[in-house]
């Protein structure tokens, strides 16, 4: 064998063991976060990590309805109560649909900010957020990280899964071990449980099914840049992308009205304003003030009420709502849910008026075809909860 034949076999056979190590390797690692994610999902389900043992995260991101909270609490599902059965929250709790696709907050080439987890993206990404519910007093209502660990190490299969995944030395430090309990519920919200990708319309992208004719007119009118909507809801400027998150994740302010029952349910008052994302504590910034995240619409025929604050139940309501910045007409100035005009925006300052004048108004029909392309966004496994829903017909 020449030594050219002899330094061919040898390189060969270390990138065939180059190779080998990395695919042992990858499929290690995959083990490795399927059951970390097994862990999370435990901890998601789990009552005990709230402080009167009531409340676990699926109280308020409830699977069999789209990752929201499901239950009414006096104020048509707008805010979501805490495990001590009475403080009541100030926003409506989002779908953890898809919330995997949020990338970290961060600022892109123009200075505006984009992604972060919740309304305002307080959290920088989903290992962040996990953990929070628990120490908001108005939610689970743990005193501190300590207390969480405190709970997690009565149980000895947590202690033992999480001291294989993360060492034997993780609970003497417990800010490290409150850490790797978001790091587990991410894990969990990572997998297709959360981000399933097989509804009729990716089923559609796919070749599997048509459309109905609403359906396929719905889709032409959402993706037409006279309609405008993909400005805020979509992430790729292409609308064949599979695997599309519908939302862009940056942060608008559309002059959405209070939600004055959910005030009153407070106690709060006018005085008391959401400014979204200028109340961010990595921002504190007054010229984003009334700025919230824009929110994924996959599921979105499953998650009334909508907006941050809750405060349309309909979707075809917070569709119409868009025409008083597109037609100053009487029609237009009045919220059909309570017959009585829009009340005016929470922080008037920074409404993008820009943005909202753009697009052409949307009479009844349109409505009807766009919700009807949304209602295509919808998971497999939920399709049966479409028929409880308004189905708005021609």
């Amino acid at each position: 064998m020449s030594a050219l034949a002899k330094h061919l076999r040898t390189t060969l056979g270390a990138l065939i063991l180059l190779c080998t190590a990395s695919a042992v390797a990858a499929a290690d690692s995959a083990l490795t976060q399927a059951a970390l994610a097994d862990l999370g999902r435990a901890l998601f389900f789990d009552s005990n990590l709230s402080a009167n043992r009531t409340q676990s995260c699926a109280s308020c991101h409830d699977p069999a309805h789209a990752f929201i909270d499901s239950r009414d609490n006096g104020v048509g599902g707008a805010a979501s109560l805490g495990a001590d059965g009475r403080a009541l929250g100030d926003r409506n709790a989002p779908s953890l649909s898809y919330a995997a696709l949020v990338a970290p907050l961060a600022r892109d080439d123009h200075g505006q900010y984009v992604g972060g987890l919740f309304h305002d993206g307080h959290a920088r990404d989903l290992a962040s957020q996990a953990g929070q519910p628990m120490l908001n007093p108005l939610e689970m209502q743990m005193p501190d990280a300590q207390a969480v660990v405190a709970r997690v190490r009565e149980n000895p299969g947590y202690v033992a899964d999480f001291t294989r995944h993360f060492g034997a030395a993780l609970f003497d430090d417990p800010q490290a071990a409150f850490a790797a309990i978001g790091a587990a519920l991410a894990a969990f919200e990572r997998t297709p449980f959360f981000v399933a990708f097989d509804s009729r319309y990716d089923r559609f992208q796919r070749g599997e099914l048509e459309l109905t004719p609403d359906e396929e007119q719905g889709r032409t009118l959402f993706f037409s840049t006279l309609m405008n909507c993909t400005s805020c809801h979509l992430q790729d400027a292409s609308n064949t992308r599979l695997h599309d998150s519908f939302s862009n994740f940056r942060y608008f302010n559309i002059g959405l009205p209070a939600n004055v029952a959910l005030r009153a349910r407070n106690g709060r008052g006018a005085q008391q304003i959401d400014r979204g994302l200028s109340d961010n504590p990595h921002i504190k910034d007054p010229r984003e003030a009334g700025k919230f995240r824009v929110p994924t619409l996959r599921n979105v025929a499953l998650t009334a009420p909508y907006m941050h604050n809750g405060v349309f139940k309909d979707l075809r309501t917070a569709i119409f709502f868009y025409n008083r910045h597109l037609v100053n007409n009487a029609a237009n100035a009045i919220n059909p849910e309570t017959g009585r005009p829009w009340g005016p925006p929470e922080v008037a300052a920074n409404v993008d008026h820009e943005l909202l004048r753009q697009g052409q108004p949307l009479d009844e029909e349109r409505i009807a075809l766009i919700i009807a392309f949304l209602r295509t966004l919808t998971d497999q496994r939920l399709e049966p909860l479409l028929k409880n829903t308004p189905d708005v017909a021609r």
